[in-house]
């Protein structure tokens, strides 16, 4: 697996230039994308063995693409970063087929290690979430179950549609 490139999937494309110039020294090509169709098209192009796919794509949940982009690649080892961790996203990202789920910030040298089978257990931080942390976990989950429908996840979280989309938008500007 060490010839084929991985994939980093994340909207914020500071942090996946950082962290591919970071893999490249540890001998690791990479590939970009930044969101769902770009993650596909460089996994079918590059052949992709490994993934870091961040659980927040500009308001679009990663757990949404996990599946997708394992039906595309069925040996493909996904491993989940966010910076609002919590066992139940953990959990539905385990059950959804990734090898592991960290938590920001990590290391490249984290990362590395949570591909290998003996480190394959979520990494989730000490302290408690905020709130709004919370919310948007529920709101993911809520999402998940929906399967990324904005209107049946707004119907299950009593919410106007128009204000869950809102909620999405500024949780996309609000950094991991």
């Amino acid at each position: 697996m060490a010839d084929t490139p991985w994939l980093l999937v994340d909207d914020d494309v500071t942090f996946t230039a950082v962290l591919s110039r970071s893999l490249a020294r540890r001998g690791i090509s990479c590939v970009e994308a930044q969101n769902e169709q770009s993650a596909l098209s460089q996994l079918t192009r590059s052949g992709a063995s490994r993934c870091v796919l961040d659980l927040n794509l500009a308001g679009e949940s990663g757990l949404q693409l996990l599946p997708k982009l394992l039906t595309a690649q069925p040996k493909l080892e996904v491993l989940i970063l966010t910076g609002y961790g919590s066992i139940a996203t953990a959990v539905e990202a385990m059950r959804r087929g990734a090898v592991n789920y960290l938590c920001k910030p990590v290391t490249a040298d984290q990362i590395i290690a949570g591909f290998e089978p003996d480190q394959q257990q979520p990494v989730l931080r000490s302290q408690p979430p905020s709130v709004e942390e919370l919310e948007w976990e529920h709101i993911q989950r809520v999402l998940a179950e929906n399967d990324g429908n904005i209107s049946a996840t707004a119907r299950a979280l009593n919410m106007h549609r128009r204000t869950l989309q809102r909620k999405l938008g500024k949780h996309s500007r609000w950094r991991e």
